[in-house]
């Protein structure tokens, strides 16, 4: 990859910048980024650990029409996954290679959109008994899924928002209007609700992380020990809900992905393919 960011960088043969508040500007952009797309995916099957699984043949077509059609519109990216999966990692580092270029990016979790069940964990004691007495708290139903979309449309639409808050401490709470959260050029949002029936659709760009369950087992329960501080029975139980929640609400979510990529990739390799993105999206004459 590093070969075509070089290559690209010393070209002479380069197009002039189109002018993108004209349609045929932005017709002659989305044909040069299907182009260089395409160049992309063919190196990426080469390499020995390739960051694209699968890539949906629609994509760059209703890309295309996006960027021709909206391009005032912020860019929304949505990443799920199933739990320890690598989604939370893949995006902070896009999230490190885009302030790199010094543009605006905006990162939002759909943890946040979590019901308040504070009611329940004092009724049954704990999160833990909760769990254990059959709430499901990954499922859809469970999720404020109102109020992300709503946020999602103002945020795509330059309106800065107010996000909740749930806090991660055990108690359920979720504190409404709690989140300052800016809407910057590209927008990221992570969490398993990003591809949730009403949501997905708001999205320009939905990718799917996958990871082989051994490797993805080893990280929960290395979170859960140093993070968590969990014991190895509780952890190992935690895990199991995960996987069995995870096959009901997360993994059929693979199939509206545009893109499912390798959660086991190495991350320098995707930090090279960004900045070839980076490259290609700004080095006109």
């Amino acid at each position: 990859m590093q070969g075509l960011i070089d290559k690209e960088l010393n070209s002479t043969d380069k197009i002039l910048k189109p002018d993108f508040n004209s349609k045929t500007g932005r017709e002659l952009l989305a044909f040069y980024l299907q182009t260089k797309f395409k160049q992309i995916l063919s190196h990426d099957k080469k390499c020995e650990t390739p960051i694209f699984i699968e890539v949906n043949p629609n994509f760059i077509s209703r890309f295309s029409k996006r960027l021709i059609n909206n391009p005032h519109k912020r860019l929304l990216i949505g990443i799920t996954g199933e739990s320890a999966s690598g989604k939370s990692t893949i995006c902070k580092k896009i999230k490190e290679v885009i302030g790199q270029y010094e543009m605006p990016v905006t990162i939002l979790s759909t943890d946040n959109y979590f019901n308040d069940i504070s009611a329940l964990i004092n009724k049954y004691g704990s999160f833990d008994s909760l769990i254990e007495h059959g709430y499901d708290i990954d499922s859809p139903k469970n999720f404020q899924l109102d109020i992300l979309k709503s946020d999602l449309i103002d945020l795509s639409e330059g309106i800065d928002i107010k996000a909740p808050m749930y806090l991660p401490n055990g108690t359920g709470v979720s504190v409404p209007h709690a989140l300052d959260i800016e809407s910057e050029k590209v927008i990221v949002v992570e969490g398993i609700a990003t591809m949730y029936e009403d949501i997905k659709d708001v999205f320009d760009v939905k990718i799917y992380v996958e990871a082989d369950n051994e490797i993805r087992k080893e990280r929960f329960m290395k979170r859960a020990g140093e993070e968590r501080n969990q014991n190895l029975d509780k952890a190992e139980q935690h895990w199991n809900y995960l996987e069995h929640t995870g096959s009901q609400h997360v993994r059929p979510c693979r199939q509206e992905a545009d893109f499912v990529l390798n959660g086991n990739s190495n991350l320098k390799y995707l930090a090279l393919v960004l900045e070839y993105i980076h490259t290609i999206t700004n080095n006109f004459m």
